[in-house]
């Protein structure tokens, strides 16, 4: 059965994207940049659409990985990116009180509690909030 499942492998790997990759948000996910400067950078690398997909009435701005951009953050692949800086162009604002001056982060598919020890593990200071069973966000915010 291998031999005949090779030549479909192979012809179905050969056919992917050559742009397609994976990026580890894992550093910036410690905790040690501003969410203008995480969102930015994503941008730059056009690893997000630069076009927010929703923004919660908190400002938080979510953003949906490129197609070809596979993303993940502590070994748990990313849904979406989230990100916001008070008084930046780059965010649109939410009808409610912002959630901080500048905050970011993933929404991953993942555990609360094997999210929150990949975190402790890593040492980041980041918060996990359950979003839906098995989707969980890492966040980072500076107040």
């Amino acid at each position: 059965m291998n031999r005949l499942l090779a030549p479909v492998l192979f012809a179905a790997a050969a056919a992917l994207p050559l742009s397609s990759f994976a990026v580890e948000l894992d550093a910036p996910l410690v905790c040690n940049e501003s969410g203008h400067q995480f969102i930015a950078d994503l941008m730059q690398q056009q690893l997000i659409n630069p076009k927010p997909t929703h923004v919660e009435s908190n400002s938080i701005n979510a953003f949906s990985p490129m197609p070809d951009a596979h993303l993940t953050a502590f070994g748990f692949r990313v849904f979406a990116v989230v990100g916001f800086e008070k008084d930046d162009p780059m965010f649109r604002v939410g009808d409610g009180e912002p959630v901080a001056q500048s905050a970011y982060g993933a929404v991953v598919f993942g555990s609360d509690d094997k999210v929150k020890s990949a975190l402790e593990n890593a040492g980041s200071t980041a918060i996990v909030h359950h979003v839906a069973p098995l989707i969980t966000a890492i966040f980072c915010k500076r107040s």
